[in-house]
């Protein structure tokens, strides 16, 4: 989806992909004719195939279609279930693979036409492709009928970034919030006072809360004949909102080339980030022992070595010139870091006292946490071995947290620039390709699973899909808040905001184009109302203030059942849809 903070660069195993196809294309064999076609004798001795062929006894003789004549399809319920999660993880690869190439190219070419047209479009295509794919095949019945599936998708993912991520962000991110008002950076003493920890961000985040609370425009005017009662000039409406939604993605997009401060907070700590990857596997190589033990813990002793190492005059505490040494030491590949801003950033992270000096408690400290991030950015590493510092070194230069005013650097020079853009290029085509082969098998499986449940298609997926599309960055954005400082947080709600905008503009935009081009009827209040709700009032909420208790995180939690409960009653009971 849209561009919600980044994640730490990540490497991007086939293997995982292939035994998904293979696992599928093995289960389409037993459920693609809605028909077992496995022995009677194992059917008896196996009760999971058993109930799921018992469950499916009246639908035995009901074909299912195959999408592109050969992936598997089923109209039982756990068949579907299993469908839906394949696809979803598919779904999920592709948005990590554009992710990933888009902040490669971003690094390579730096802030303007790149970072501001085409990455944040990029990071809304997997959303973009389902909802699109949700109508586009079949009878105008049918497309009607699935249709909703996209609607789903638009409003899930909205209302999934502004209440269950952002309150998560709100606690993981709550620091002591100080006599002035302001949360202390890396100062939490309070425990879980409502009101005396908190968040803070900086204006401009403010500012990008502001331009997603304008992105609700389209779905005012498409609204807008329902809310006069009448039926005419419903198609007219849906087609003033497409155009619009077309203007507002593309002057957020130059609004972004020509005011690039998003993105020169993601370059800026593209660098930090891989000098303190860098740090550690330094740390590795040096023969001085593994950083972390068996059991994931850090390895205070060899930490105290390291520590020793560079304390060059043995007073036990690194000043500046021992970290610049230690920068200078280090190969960072392909980056040229500017090397005093690299110390800067260190002594930042590290120098709690504020005295300008790393202490060996400190010291400790500093290297604990770095490497407890690291393992949260590789939760599936297995053993904390050698390799699982150079897999880390290689998967951080893509997390972004710096502030505009926070020292951005301009981007330098990057070896081996070819490789890096055909890197780049191929995972933006894998990304794209894998997106749009399974964007419709998917939405078919949706559809199927909410036939063969009896549960409507838009809860399905309200709450199913946002999780295969924004998964990866919510992850992300929880761990980027975790830093508990206010440049993080600062570069986490804006991203959030950032793929709220995305959501309400392009995704919408081609929701609109469908209704529009395939003339089917626009029938979601309830659905609209939903999203106007949550984004007017996070939106006001956001808007004008660069501070957030704990408590608001109460507020943003309430909302996502508040919608589902809204939707239901709307459509249920009063009929709306």
């Amino acid at each position: 989806m849209a561009m919600a903070p980044r994640r730490p660069r990540r490497s991007f195993p086939l293997v995982p992909l292939l035994l998904s196809l293979l696992a599928a294309a093995a289960y389409g064999r037993l459920i693609s004719d809605g028909s077992p076609a496995l022995p009677s004798t194992f059917l008896l001795s196996n009760p999971v195939i058993r109930l799921s062929t018992s469950a499916s006894a009246a639908a035995v003789e009901e074909k299912c279609e195959q999408s592109y004549g050969f992936l598997p399809c089923t109209t039982t319920v756990f068949g579907n279930l299993f469908l839906v999660l394949s696809y979803g993880f598919l779904m999920f690869k592709a948005a990590t693979f554009l992710s990933a190439g888009s902040e490669l190219l971003l690094e390579i070419m730096g802030p303007g036409l790149v970072g501001g047209l085409l990455l944040p479009i990029l990071g809304a295509l997997p959303d973009a492709l389902l909802v699109l794919m949700s109508g586009l095949s079949g009878s105008r019945e049918t497309a009607q009928s699935q249709v909703l599936i996209g609607m789903g998708l638009l409003a899930g993912s909205t209302v999934f970034l502004l209440t269950l991520l952002w309150g998560t962000c709100i606690v993981v991110g709550k620091c002591d919030i100080g006599p002035n008002g302001v949360a202390v950076d890396l100062q939490d003493n309070k425990g879980f006072s409502l009101t005396g920890t908190g968040i803070s961000t900086d204006i401009q985040t403010s500012y990008a809360a502001r331009i997603m609370g304008i992105s609700v425009l389209p779905f005012i005017i498409a609204q807008f004949p329902k809310m006069l009662k009448t039926h005419h000039g419903q198609r007219l409406a849906v087609l003033l909102a497409l155009i619009v939604s077309f203007l507002l993605v593309l002057s957020y997009c130059l609004y972004q080339v020509f005011q690039p401060w998003i993105q020169r907070r993601k370059l800026a700590y593209a660098k930090h980030k891989h000098v303190i990857s860098g740090i550690l596997r330094h740390a590795q190589m040096q023969a001085l022992g593994r950083l972390l033990n068996n059991d994931g813990t850090p390895n205070e002793s060899v930490i105290k070595k390291l520590f020793k190492r560079i304390d060059i005059d043995g007073d036990k505490a690194l000043s500046r010139a021992e970290l610049h040494a230690l920068i200078i030491g280090i190969n960072f590949e392909e980056i040229d870091f500017d090397k005093d801003d690299a110390v800067n950033k260190i002594m930042d992270d590290f120098d709690t006292s504020g005295n300008n000096y790393v202490e060996e408690a400190e010291f400790i400290e500093g290297m604990k946490k770095w490497l407890n991030e690291a393992k949260r950015t590789l939760p599936a590493s297995g053993a904390y071995s050698n390799k699982f510092i150079s897999d880390y070194h290689a998967r951080t230069r893509q997390e972004h947290d710096l502030l505009v005013d926070r020292s951005d650097e301009a981007v330098e020079s990057v070896e081996n620039p070819g490789w890096c853009i055909a890197k780049a290029v191929g995972l933006l085509l894998l990304g794209t390709a894998i997106a749009a082969a399974f964007a419709d098998p998917l939405v078919d499986a949706v559809h199927n699973f909410s036939n063969a449940t009896h549960i409507p298609s838009f809860f399905i997926s309200f709450i199913a899909l946002p999780l295969a599309t924004n998964s990866s960055e919510a992850v992300s954005a929880i761990i980027f808040a975790s830093r508990k400082k206010q440049r993080t947080c600062s570069l986490t709600f804006s991203e959030v905001y950032g793929g709220v905008t995305m959501n309400n503009t392009l995704c919408l935009g081609v929701f609109l184009a469908l209704i529009y081009v395939r003339n089917l009827t626009w029938d979601f209040s309830s659905e609209v109302l939903v999203i106007l709700l949550v984004c007017v009032i996070m939106a006001l909420f956001t808007s004008f203030r660069t501070t957030f208790p704990l408590w608001t995180c109460l507020v943003a939690y309430m909302l996502y059942p508040l919608s589902l409960v809204v939707v239901y009653i709307l459509d249920f009971i009063f009929g709306w849809s």
